[in-house]
C-alpha cells in the first residue's frame, strides 16, 4: 500500500495536483475538508486498517508535520512518498489572489507557512521522494535530486 504526503505552501497546486494525478486511486485526507485533527486521525486511522492508499493534502511545512504521517504509515508497512511542491512566494500569492470564498488564504499565512517550510530529506523515511512545478500552467514532476 502507498502513502503520500504533499508538502509545500498554499497556493502551490498541491489540490490541484491530486485530481489531476491521484483522485482516482487514492483517497485524500486533508485539513481543509476534515477542519479538525481528531477527524483527520480517524480518517487517518480507517485508510491504515483498510490498507488503502491515500495521499496527506496538507502543507506539512516542517519534519515534525510530516513525521506522524510516515510514522504511522511505516509502522503499517505502507510504502511512503512525498511529493514537494515548488514554493515561490511570489508564485503562490498571485495565484492566491485569483481564488475567491474560503479558499482565498491571507497573505499572512502564506508567508507564515513559507517561514516554517523545511525541504523533505530522505533521512525522514521517505522510500521516495519527487520535486513538483508547475511550468505553463503544466505539473512537471522530477525524480528527487537531493537539491532545489
Amino acid at each position: 500500500m502507498e502513502a503520500i504526503i504533499f508538502c509545500g505552501i498554499q497556493a502551490t497546486g498541491k489540490t490541484t495536483f491530486f485530481l489531476e494525478h491521484f483522485f482516482q486511486t487514492h483517497l485524500r485526507i486533508s485539513m481543509d475538508q476534515l477542519n479538525t485533527r481528531n477527524k483527520e486521525s480517524q480518517f487517518l486511522e480507517t485508510c491504515l486498517n483498510m490498507q488503502q492508499p491515500f495521499v496527506v493534502d496538507n502543507t506539512n511545512p516542517g519534519a515534525a508535520d510530516r513525521k506522524r504521517y510516515i510514522d504511522l504509515a511505516k509502522s503499517r508497512k505502507f510504502k511512503v512518498k512525498v511529493y514537494y511542491f515548488q514554493s515561490r512566494i511570489d508564485d503562490a500569492l498571485l495565484r492566491n489572489s485569483t481564488r475567491t470564498g474560503k479558499q482565498m488564504i491571507p497573505d499572512i499565512g502564506i508567508r507564515g507557512t513559507m517561514k516554517r517550510l523545511e525541504i523533505p530529506t530522505a533521512e525522514e523515511g521517505f522510500d521516495e521522494m519527487f520535486y513538483v512545478r508547475l511550468q505553463d500552467n503544466q505539473f512537471i514532476i522530477q525524480n528527487w535530486a537531493h537539491e532545489i
